[in-house]
Formats: structure tokens, sequence, C-alpha cells
């Protein structure tokens, strides 16, 4: 499992167009996002299970009905920062009690997993605690709370969850956003010392692949264009087939790349330990999966790696990585580091240093190591101290951000098909992304969006590409293969 930077958004701005009720007295339910891509995944799921129930979508707190916060427990006091934000909603509900107006509340997600009865002992204001293979049941949890019950629903019951959002899936739905997430597996079964997720997300479970390409036929239908493939080791994918064999994500992926109108596929976030060769070898013949991969790797030293239980050395990891850019040499690699993990002296972290600058990265996540209660890290011996961990963390950061500028700079004066997804801050304006996942902000007519366009890279921000449309040339003819570093 990896570790991704802590964000939180409302699922209004992203959630598909909730299907149309007969109940002319909307409600509105508020729902804010915290963490991994999987959690806006589900963020939208329940926008989707509670909108046949007379509620949609809302970005305004104080207009809401149903509150619901899906967290993430993978940084360091997630639980401290839920209860700080259930404060805030406290005087939100009780404002409007006073004007006569209900609210309920709700937390989701791995804080509600990992933390149960604890939440509403805590908060007294939540009505109800929905672990993340329970949210399916939103509807009969709403009705126990109104019956005036506190509701607490854990279970692990994640077939059911699947079965349950495959066949809401099959139903039409109005136009959604042109890039999609689509969960395909959850859970982990590697157990890294740093990680909660095998105890808050469980063992490792993947959907049937006659559910996913159902869900994927109905977003492409309803204009998706893109679709990232979500999991918790999302590359250890074991769905079942209609006739009974067991299909491995290179497999899925080649199958999700003949459902018309779905061009580009992508796929995060995966272990190294389960980067077989058929996935690599469907690298070298989709054309829609898209030349990226985040592919973790957390520390260069063989000691560290070991202590974390990564079960696969440096050496592993790059003889690895030279079977992925042989198989797809313009491919752009992202990755996830840990600095100050237990035990970690200055030539382990030099390890890390050394291992970054042979790789060279297109981007990649970096964190100072955080106790999770629960997990064989938080006890070990040798804590490294604070301050070691931020001064590390400079050094480490500093590293990687030469190394993306330099990756965007190799962009400029490419031509490359980008996604044009939405409009951006300035009139006339459009944001997209290129294949390699970096936002791509250009001038052209609103009526774009959703459609693919050869892109002129014209200029290179400091997050961003900048570019120009390109009509009239063939960009795989254009693009610049991206060289190959020695690994």
């Amino acid at each position: 499992m990896t570790s991704r930077p802590e964000t939180e958004q409302d699922a209004v701005t992203n959630a598909a167009t909730p299907e149309v009720v007969a109940n002319s007295n909307k409600r509105k339910v508020f729902v804010r996002t915290y963490g991994c891509q999987m959690n806006v995944y589900d963020s939208e799921r329940m926008t989707d299970v509670l909108a046949p129930e007379g509620f949609e979508a809302t970005g305004d707190l104080e207009d809401a009905d149903l509150v619901i916060l899906n967290t993430c427990h993978i940084r360091e006091k997630a639980a401290e920062k839920v209860y700080s934000e259930l404060g805030r909603i406290r005087k939100v509900k009780e404002a409007r009690a006073k004007a006569g107006k209900d609210m309920m509340v709700g937390v989701a997600g791995c804080v509600a997993q990992a933390e149960g009865e604890e939440i509403s002992r805590r908060a007294p204001i939540v009505d109800m605690v929905v672990g993340p293979q329970s949210y399916h049941q939103l509807p009969a949890l709403l009705e126990k709370v109104r019956s005036g019950k506190k509701v607490v629903e854990t279970e692990f019951d994640i077939d059911a969850k699947f079965d349950q959002l495959s066949a809401r899936a099959a139903r039409p739905v109005s136009k959604r956003p042109s890039a999609a997430f689509l969960t395909v597996q959850e859970g982990c079964d590697k157990f890294c010392t740093f990680c909660v997720v095998p105890y808050t997300r469980g063992a490792e479970v993947s959907r049937s692949v006659s559910q996913i390409v159902t869900e994927a036929e109905q977003m492409a239908a309803s204009g998706v264009r893109e679709v990232t493939l979500l999991g918790q080791n999302v590359n250890a994918y074991h769905g079942e087939a209609e006739d009974g064999a067991t299909w491995g994500l290179g497999r899925l992926l080649r199958r999700l790349a003949e459902i018309d109108g779905l061009d580009r596929l992508r796929y995060t976030t995966s272990h190294p330990r389960d980067m077989d060769d058929d996935l690599i070898e469907a690298h070298r013949e989709l054309k829609s999966l898209m030349p990226y991969l985040h592919l973790p790797v957390q520390s260069g030293s063989d000691k560290i790696l070991k202590a974390m239980n990564r079960r696969h050395t440096r050496d592993e990891y790059f003889r690895l990585l030279d079977r992925i850019r042989e198989a797809s040499p313009d491919i752009a690699l992202s990755g996830d580091f840990i600095v100050g993990f237990p035990g970690e002296t200055d030539q382990d972290f030099e390890d890390t240093l050394d291992l970054i600058r042979r790789v060279e990265y297109g981007s990649a996540f970096s964190f100072k190591y955080s106790q999770r209660p629960g997990t064989p890290g938080a006890t070990m011996d040798a804590q490294v101290p604070e301050d070691v961990k931020s001064e590390r963390l400079a050094v480490l950061q500093a590293l990687l951000s030469e190394q993306q500028k330099a990756f965007n700079a190799s962009r400029k004066g490419m031509v490359c098909d980008v996604l044009l997804e939405k409009a951006g801050r300035n009139p006339g304006q459009l944001v997209g992304k290129s294949p390699w996942l970096q936002p791509v902000q250009l001038d052209a007519p609103i009526d774009l969006i959703g459609s693919i366009q050869a892109v002129e890279i014209v200029d290179i921000g400091s997050n961003s590409l900048f570019g120009r449309l390109n009509a009239g040339q063939d960009s795989d003819d254009q693009s610049v293969a991206i060289p190959t570093p020695a690994a």
C-alpha cells in the first residue's frame, strides 16, 4: 500500500450526476473527502447510493440535511483532524436546529473503521459511523438514524458492496466528466510495517471481470474517455471471469481497451512484487494504456526495505524497472518515499538518494515516517528524531523536485495528445492531462471539453505545462521518447 498526500475536497465537485428521482422535495447531502483517489471514488458512489433516496449533492455545508466525512487513516493525527472538523460541524448543526432544520452527521471511511464506537463517544453529534465496506447500506442506516438510533456499521462485507454498486452502475446515468476512477480491488495482504491499510480495508479482494466491464461500459456511454483503475494494491488484481478463470490486471486492461469510447487507461497504486510479465507486456501492447506508472519503493536501503517488510531489494527494483522501460521506453515513473523509518541511518538515507538519482522520477510523493497505532513500526526501537526526519525530507524533496522539473522541461517543443477536461481559471482557457499525467493549460473553445486533441507544449510552469492546439498534426509522429536512465 502506498501513502498518498492527504487532501480534502467536497464530493459535489467530482460526483457523478445523480439519477433523477420522483421526489421533488430534494434533501441535500454534503460529502467531504479526505485522502486517496479511492476515497474520491467511494464518495461519488455514496452520492449515487443516496440519489434514489431524494438526496442531491451540495457544496454548502450550512445547506446540508446530511453531512458525511469520508475519512483517511494514512497520515499522522488523521483521527484528530476528523474530530476537529466535527467540532466545526457541531456549531452548524446547532444553528440549523435553532432554525428548525435537522442535520444528520455521518463519519465514513478508514478512520470510521479504525475508531468505531469511539467516534460516537467523543463526538455525540455523529449519528452514524460507516466503514469503507459498508457505505452501500447508507439508505437502511439512515432509516435507523431517523428512528432515533445511533449506528456503527463496520463489517467487512465487501462482496455485498461490490454487488450492489455493480447493479447500480448498470443503470443509465446522465453525462459524466471525461475522466473517472473505477475501483477494481480493495485491501492489502502485504502488511508493510508502516501501514494501517490491512487493518482498515481488510484482505485483498477483487471485483469480478463482468462487474468491472459493466461499470466501464456505462462510464464510456456517459462520456468518460479516461478511466483510472483503483486498488490499494491494484496490480494484485485477481478477478473471476465469466468462465470461472482468474484474470490478472494485464488481461483486464486488454478487455477494457476493447470498449468503444474508452480511449485512455491508467491504474494505481502498484506494488513491485505484483508487477508480473503479463502486465508489463500490456504496457508494450496497449496504445490506450498511458505511459505513466506509479510504483512505490519507499526506501533505497535494503536494510530498511526489510524492516518495512517490502519483500523486495533495491536491485530487484532496478531490474524490474529495466524490464518495464524496455517494454515502454517513454514511460514516466512515479514513486513514494518514507524518510526517517525506525533504524534509518545516514547511510540508509544516502542509499535512498542514490536510488532516486539512478531511476530519475517524473514525479513522486514523499513523507516523514509517522507512527500509526497498531502497526509494527510504531513499537520498533531506534525511532528517528523529528528534526532529523525534517532535514532528510527537505533534501529528498529538493532532489525529487529537480527531477520533476527536468522531466517537465523535456516535454517542451513536443506534440502530444491531451484530454481536455475542464475550463481553466482564465477566460478561454481549458485544462487537460498529458499522457504522463501532467496538467496542461491552453487556450481552446469550451466545446472541446471531453475531447482528445494534439497539443504542442510551448512553455513549462512550476506544476503545469502550457500548450497550444496543433490541429492537423499527428501527435504520434511528433512525440519524443523519454531517455531511459541507466539503472
